[in-house]
């Protein structure tokens, strides 16, 4: 009983107290992938990530050699290393993260497993035009959060804000590396809820490029907000998936009326030429 008081004292100590958190290099031996090192954010309240070779795996059911992958809300990496990793050494994983306290992790990160992976982390957040904007977080130290104030349902307990740089991130990707985006074969959003405007400021890269899209369904959407994400991802002829993690090919095709399902979930979505083809 004391031990748990303790505990809790503790969190909500935690919760309400801004400090700067390291990180750890985690070593990962895999299957096929041999050894893979990987930062762990050391913030209370971040959980232990590991790196599988299922994670990998996965990702190659959409990326090879030499793509270029897009991760809006990267965090600290973990899902980035693995997709590097499926992506090659001749490929690149453009991390956007508008978190300067998260983004050091993903700078670490983005350092390690040199010669067989690159990523390029960029401190922004991915918004419709150029700007400062308030991000609120849970937790003093920023460890979760984003651009919450944007959705209707502001029962969120996310309270600390944090001032972030925003970019439009087509314009910044053709300032950065515009001779590798007639590579771009994955897009993913986990935004917080605000994946729809982020999908819909890139919006002519995915037109012409037509990559696979992964985005995030919050759980704090509304009715409303799941059907305009739901359209956007949708629009010029993509099929969307329910997405689960690891090798196995996503099977369960999601309707319009499948937003409301479940409280949570991720979705993969197929451009109509590829929906037979490479998963």
């Amino acid at each position: 009983m004391i031990d748990a008081i303790a505990r809790r004292i503790r969190r909500h100590r935690d919760r309400r107290t801004f400090r700067e958190y390291g990180h750890e290099v985690k070593r990962f031996g895999l299957e096929h992938d041999g050894a893979v090192d990987y930062a762990q954010w050391q913030h209370p309240f971040e959980k232990p990530k590991t790196i599988t070779q299922g994670d990998i795996d996965g990702w190659r059911r959409f990326l090879g050699d030499g793509d270029l992958a897009i991760d809006v809300g990267a965090h600290t990496g973990d899902t980035k290393v693995p997709m590097a990793l499926a992506c090659g050494p001749a490929g690149l994983v453009v991390a956007v993260e508008p978190n300067p306290y998260v983004f050091r992790v993903l700078e670490a990160n983005a350092a390690l497993n040199a010669g067989r992976c690159h990523i390029l982390p960029l401190n922004v957040a991915a918004t419709e035009e150029d700007g400062e904007f308030e991000f609120h977080y849970w937790d003093a130290s920023f460890g979760n959060g984003g651009y919450l104030s944007r959705l209707h349902n502001q029962r969120h307990g996310h309270r600390f804000p944090l001032r972030v740089t925003g970019r439009n991130l087509e314009r910044e990707l053709r300032a950065r590396v515009a001779s590798r985006l007639d590579r771009v074969a994955l897009i993913k959003t986990d935004a917080e809820g605000y994946d729809a405007a982020v999908l819909r400021s890139m919006r002519g890269l995915i037109d012409r490029a037509r990559p696979v899209l992964v985005c995030e369904v919050h759980r704090k959407l509304d009715h409303g907000e799941r059907v305009e994400l739901y359209t956007e991802v949708a629009r010029s002829d993509y099929r969307l998936y329910r997405y689960t993690a690891g090798a196995a090919m996503p099977r369960e095709r999601i309707a319009r009326d499948d937003m409301i399902r479940w409280p949570h979930f991720d979705i993969v979505a197929l451009p109509e030429e590829r929906a037979g083809g490479k998963v």
